[in-house]
């Protein structure tokens, strides 16, 4: 069965569920800009907590170096007794 005055071919004009060219261009760079967006955001994220990790072992060898210091001038100054 046919609908009166239809003749089976569908419409050139894109429609509700036709998207054109130019659409489906805009949709696709959003999507590569976005999905560029997040990679950054969580390279950075890596990083930032690379380099968070970094300071924190610096500081602690750091601490460690005063820790020595100020064990090796103790004993220094019981010997010196």
């Amino acid at each position: 069965m046919s609908i009166e005055g239809h003749n089976g071919r569908m419409s050139e004009r894109p429609g509700p569920d036709r998207l054109s060219k130019p659409e489906i261009g805009k949709d696709a760079v959003q999507s590569t800009v976005e999905a560029a967006a997040s990679t950054v955001g969580e390279v950075a994220g890596i990083i930032t907590k690379a380099v968070q990790d970094v300071a924190g072992a610096l500081g602690g060898f750091a601490t460690e170096l005063f820790e020595i210091k100020d064990a090796s001038k103790k004993a220094a100054e019981e010997q010196g007794d």
